[in-house]
């Protein structure tokens, strides 16, 4: 009996310490998930009843905890302000870019305008005082070396062109050309009209060359040896250009005025739509300050040209309708839509490409000095160029196709006879002359202002930068195929600086450290600037890097870059 009392006596307090080191564990795991503010749901099967509710509590509290913490919990922007104020910047950037890109675009469209005033006001006069030159030479006798100055010989010469190959327009059917092409498809229009812009770009690269080879070829001094084909080639070519760029400009202007005249209007559509599409191949690509500039002069000079085609489509349409002014408010909203999105889309265009290659909007300030240093250059006594020309090749906008053209459809859309008719001309061509002359004392006034702010006067007396540009590449091109040894020494000069060439290598180079991946942050994956180009250290001379011995062509001034130069690999 004692053993057997003694035996359940043990039995009973083993199961008294079995359930006691239970309940330990169970309240030691409650601890532990209150410690750790998030409750555990177990899917086990307990015998107490009770520990089942005091979870279900515990649950409960926890869930609302959380969901309090998660409308309660803050942050402070201010960790990370330098980014914030980054956002912000451009943001205000973007508002600012609409207001600087208007004001870049009005003062190139008044440039534009005065060098197409030129051709129809001045030049004619400039051509007959040339003439009376030539008339009265047996007369007068040869006053210098020279029969005619240069810039008198250009004026002929572009006279003789403009007349020349408004003879041959004169031969041109605007009418049977207008009937061709509105049979063709919609389609079939719309690629044309792209194929046009693509092919007038090629034409205004292409052709100020050719008429600055006529230039020079009829001016350069006859000291110099013959190292060309001859003036009357090069006149042949020039007037050949002229008429083929004016033949192609009447073919667009005629195929927007297919597209005005459609019932449905789906083919002004889809030439709008054409705007839109350019967004698209701007945007995403990485821009510097010289193609900015670029695209600037291309968005003015394309603006300039749609006004004079729109121009042109009311004229053509205006004389179908016996110039009836009410049919004048029937193509107003086209014209206005045209206009608009135009505008609209320079805008989209401009302010993402700030944006995304983090551009100041002041920039457009340095480009409207640029352009203004072009006319007032063009006005001192050192001028190497007229300032037709100098807008023609910063701009890609050459004027003498478009005038033609305009001269061709206003003699064709506008009868004159009688007197009353000449007299009307007559007052006409003064209007123009005075407008001309008004817009050029406005323009040169503008343009000193601009200059002086951006304090570019003392470039005025500077050589051309034509020159300048040859000489630094012609040195560039020199020293590429200059071979120095290693153990060059380093050459002193008379301030006692050691000047050694960039291309000369020490005898002992260090090892390159190993290429690190670049790291993907959302944040500077479009919108970082090339700081490292720029702490580059690039010898003026040779054009190559300092640190990685690289050739490298020197960066460009605006006043070097025109329509066609090649910046950054390519041309915008």
């Amino acid at each position: 009996m004692a053993d057997s009392l003694s035996a359940g006596l043990g039995e009973e307090k083993e199961t008294e310490k079995e359930d006691k080191e239970r309940d330990t564990k169970a309240a030691k795991v409650e601890n532990n998930t209150e410690k750790d503010g998030v409750t555990e749901t177990l899917g086990f099967n307990e015998k107490n009843g009770s520990s089942k509710g005091k979870k279900r509590n515990l649950s409960d509290l926890s869930l609302v905890r959380f969901i309090r913490a998660e409308l309660t919990r803050g942050y402070f922007l201010e960790h990370n302000e330098a980014k914030y104020t980054e956002r912000r910047e451009r943001v205000y950037t973007c508002l600012r870019i609409p207001k600087e890109l208007e004001k870049l675009m009005t003062f190139g469209f008044f440039l534009c305008l005065d060098a197409f005033l030129y051709v129809f006001t001045l030049l004619p006069l400039r051509v007959l005082l040339a003439l009376l030159r030539l008339l009265t030479l047996p007369c007068c006798g040869l006053g210098g070396s020279r029969v005619l100055q240069p810039a008198q010989v250009c004026d002929v010469l572009k006279g003789f062109i403009m007349v020349l190959c408004y003879s041959m327009m004169s031969y041109v059917d605007y009418s049977m050309m207008y009937h061709l092409i509105r049979g063709q498809s919609v389609i079939k229009l719309y690629i044309i009209y792209n194929m046009l812009e693509v092919a007038d770009r090629l034409f205004s690269s292409f052709g100020q060359d050719i008429l600055d080879a006529l230039y020079w070829t009829a001016t350069e001094p006859k000291e110099k040896k013959r190292a060309h084909i001859g003036v009357i080639p090069h006149f042949l070519m020039a007037v050949l250009y002229v008429f083929l760029h004016a033949l192609l400009i009447m073919v667009q202007a005629t195929t927007l005025n297919v597209a005005f005249n459609s019932h449905n209007k789906s083919l002004l559509t889809i030439m709008m739509s054409n705007n839109f599409v350019e967004i698209k191949g701007s945007v995403f690509k990485k821009f510097e300050k010289n193609n900015l500039f670029q695209m600037s002069n291309s968005d003015i000079k394309e603006r300039f040209t749609n006004y004079i085609l729109l121009l042109i489509v009311c004229l053509r349409n205006m004389e179908q309708f016996s110039w009836n002014p009410d049919h004048l408010w029937v193509l107003f909203p086209d014209v206005v839509m045209v206009i608009a999105s135009e505008v609209a889309v320079d805008v989209v265009k401009h302010a993402f490409i700030t944006k995304f290659n983090d551009i100041s909007a002041d920039v457009y300030g340095e480009y409207r000095a640029s352009l203004a240093f072009d006319l007032v250059s063009s006005r001192q006594k050192n001028a190497y160029t007229d300032y037709s020309d100098s807008v023609s090749r910063r701009m890609g906008f050459i004027p003498l196709p478009l005038a033609l053209l305009l001269i061709r459809v206003v003699t064709s859309s506008v009868k004159i006879q009688g007197s009353l008719s000449f007299m009307c001309v007559l007052l006409f061509y003064l209007g123009m002359i005075t407008l001309k002359v008004l817009n050029s004392i406005v323009l040169l006034g503008t343009s000193c202002v601009f200059v002086k702010e951006a304090n570019m006067e003392e470039k005025l007396f500077d050589p051309p930068p034509s020159v300048v540009s040859s000489r630094a590449n012609s040195r560039a091109h020199r020293t590429k195929h200059t071979h120095t040894s290693p153990q060059q020494e380093p050459v002193m000069d008379k301030g006692g600086m050691s000047s050694a060439s960039v291309i000369s290598q020490p005898a002992h180079m260090p090892e390159s450290p190993a290429p690190t991946l670049p790291t993907s942050d959302s944040d500077t994956f479009l919108t970082t600037p090339d700081e490292d180009d720029d702490n580059k250290i690039i010898n003026a001379d040779t054009g190559l890097e300092g640190d990685g011995l690289k050739l490298r062509a020197p960066k460009k001034d605006l006043l070097e870059i025109d329509r066609f130069t090649i910046c950054g690999n390519r041309i915008d």
